[in-house]
């Protein structure tokens, strides 16, 4: 079983690990992510030498690979503030899976209090944050995608549904199987490429069923592979990291 997490008190300070999409395809969503936390008079760390957390590698069965990538990241964080990342996959990689791959070996201690102070953004600002929204945006219909790392190895389901339910404007409609994969997967998709793009068929099929024209996700692997199927299509529904959403509404 999953241990219940208990949540601390607002911090004055937090680092933000960006993460490789956001950096290199999606900067305004890490951009944004900064911005709700520093309304809420946090200030934000972003160390400048971090890179990937490793989950690329990891979950292609390259440990050693991983771990020397993973490694270069647990010294990024000397101060004991919260960690935050806008992406349930990083975010898994780095709480639920860091132990494991460091395990027995001399940075066995180091990943186990990173791991500690690992924060998905929605978890952040709805659990540690309490996080109040003034929706200034003109009603809108939205579905949410919640990535399969995120519901599941952080366990975070509802967090980003519950801050959306937050903006008195915005109805949130519920998809068709809602909790299954979009197909992305890191490097499923490469590896996998028929049966990913199966996958994302089917995702998009139930978000456009549902009559929206725009959905919104807290993991940018499965924004670029939901909205980049959609634009495939030529169909006229638009994605946006959840932190972008939020700001751009409530700004």
């Amino acid at each position: 079983m999953t241990p219940v997490k208990l949540y601390p008190p607002k911090p004055e300070k937090v680092y933000f690990f960006g993460t490789c999409l956001i950096d290199l395809f999606y900067p305004e969503a890490g951009m944004d992510g900064i911005r709700l936390l520093e309304r809420e008079g946090i200030e934000v760390v972003y160390p400048q030498a971090q890179t990937c957390c490793g989950q690329p590698a990891y979950t292609s069965g390259y440990h050693d690979e991983a771990r020397a990538v993973a490694a270069a990241q647990l010294d990024l964080f000397p101060d004991p503030w919260p960690i935050v990342v806008p992406s349930g996959s990083c975010g898994g990689m780095m709480r639920t899976h860091y132990p494991q791959l460091f395990a027995g070996t001399e940075h066995e201690a180091r990943a186990n209090e990173v791991a500690g102070r690992i924060y998905e953004l929605t978890e952040f600002l709805l659990h540690v944050c309490q996080l109040r929204l003034e929706d200034r945006g003109q009603p809108e219909k939205v579905a949410m995608h919640t990535s399969c790392s995120a519901r599941r190895e952080m366990g975070l389901g509802e967090t980003g549904p519950a801050l959306l339910a937050r903006m008195g404007q915005v109805e949130l409609v519920e998809q068709a199987r809602a909790a299954e994969c979009c197909g992305f997967g890191g490097t499923f998709a490469v590896r996998h490429p028929e049966v990913s793009a199966a996958m994302v068929e089917d995702k998009t099929q139930a978000i456009e069923a549902t009559g929206v024209r725009r959905f919104v996700t807290s993991d940018c692997g499965c924004l670029m592979n939901i909205a980049g199927r959609f634009e495939h299509q030529g169909k006229a529904v638009s994605g946006e990291h959840i932190a972008s959403y939020l700001w751009r509404r409530t700004s």
